[in-house]
Order: structure tokens, then C-alpha cells, then sequence
């Protein structure tokens, strides 16, 4: 049940925000953990702070997608290819953000202990699904995370892009700016 609006629902920009914060941090951090060596302060906390922010993260990911269905999102302000890599950038990014989720999942829980969450509940392990289900899974969860970067680089160029050459208001409206204009057109029901 989705309604045609000119703007994003402030949820949808919330969530946006604070996932475009967590990306690149989790990124940087899953980075600067895999150098520290058993003697590091960080050698434990590091880890399990960067899985307790992945489950977070996948928290907001299911989130964004039911605010996404349930107040819908505006029409693009490009057409043809522009719309078209638009929208197979923004699936590849939500395929790839459950891929390293599913990946780091199968890390975290490979000689099946669960994820603890912050301290507030435990993610249940299940144990080995396949052989070298850890070292498999870190080489995917690698890789698919730096992909992740390279798309997310991608989308915040495409962005700047609308804003200071095509002079649009793509940019604007995850800002959660309204121009008079679309204000007026809006037909959502909060």
C-alpha cells in the first residue's frame, strides 16, 4: 500500500542517514580490526562491537524497506538510463548489504556460538553449515564490503551530481527539504 509523494517520509530519511553513517564506520572498523593482533585492548571488543552494529544495521535495513512499501518513495527526477542505473545501483546495494549480513552471520557463528547484541539479546549460532564455513564466509564478506564502498561512493557521486550540475532536487529531498511546489502536490497520508 503505497501512495505517489514529491518527498521521502521522514522515516525513510532517518533511516537513510543513519545507515549512511554505519556503512562507511562498520567498513573502516571491519578494516582496522582484522590488523589487530591477540595482545590489542580491541582484539575482543572491536569484533563483537562490529557485530552487534551489523545486526543493528540489518535491524534498520528490514526497517527502511517496510517505511519503503508502506509510505512509498517519490518518482525519480531523471528518466532513461539515469532512472534505470538508479534503480539497479539501489538493488545491488540492498543485495549486497543482506549478502555481507548473511556472510558475517555465518563468521559470527561458524563454532555456534550466538551474537550477542550489545548485551541485550543473543542472535542464536547454528553451527558449520559447510567445511571452512569461517574462512569462506570472511573472504565473501570481504570482498562483497568493498563492493559495498565502491556502490555507496558511486550513489553519494550520483548524488552530488544532481545537486551541483542538474541543479535538481534529488539531494534535497533526502535532506528532508521540501520546495513549495511538491509541498503542495503531496497527496501522502502520514
Amino acid at each position: 500500500m503505497t501512495t505517489k509523494t514529491q518527498h521521502y517520509h521522514p522515516l525513510h530519511i532517518a533511516l537513510h542517514w543513519l545507515m549512511a553513517l554505519m556503512i562507511p564506520a562498520l567498513f573502516g572498523v571491519g578494516l582496522w580490526m582484522t590488523g589487530l593482533d591477540y595482545y590489542s585492548s580491541w582484539y575482543k571488543t572491536a569484533p563483537d562491537l562490529h557485530k552487534s552494529f551489523g545486526i543493528l544495521l540489518a535491524i534498520l535495513l528490514v526497517s527502511r524497506l517496510v517505511v519503503m512499501r508502506r509510505f512509498g518513495k517519490p518518482a525519480a527526477l531523471s528518466s532513461g538510463w539515469q532512472q534505470k542505473a538508479a534503480g539497479i545501483a539501489h538493488a545491488l546495494m540492498y543485495t549486497l548489504l543482506l549478502a555481507i549480513m548473511v556472510s558475517g552471520y555465518l563468521i559470527s557463528t561458524a563454532d555456534n556460538r550466538g551474537i550477542l547484541v550489545f548485551g541485550l539479546f543473543e542472535v542464536p549460532g547454528f553451527g558449520e553449515f559447510f567445511p571452512e564455513q569461517a574462512d569462506i564466509a570472511g573472504t565473501v564478506h570481504f570482498y562483497l564490503a568493498w563492493a559495498l564502498i565502491v556502490l555507496v561512493v558511486l550513489h553519494a557521486a550520483a548524488a552530488l551530481k544532481h545537486h551541483f550540475v542538474d541543479k535538481d532536487n534529488t539531494l534535497k529531498r533526502m535532506l528532508g527539504r521540501r520546495n513549495a511546489a511538491a509541498s503542495s502536490i503531496d497527496k501522502t497520508e502520514i
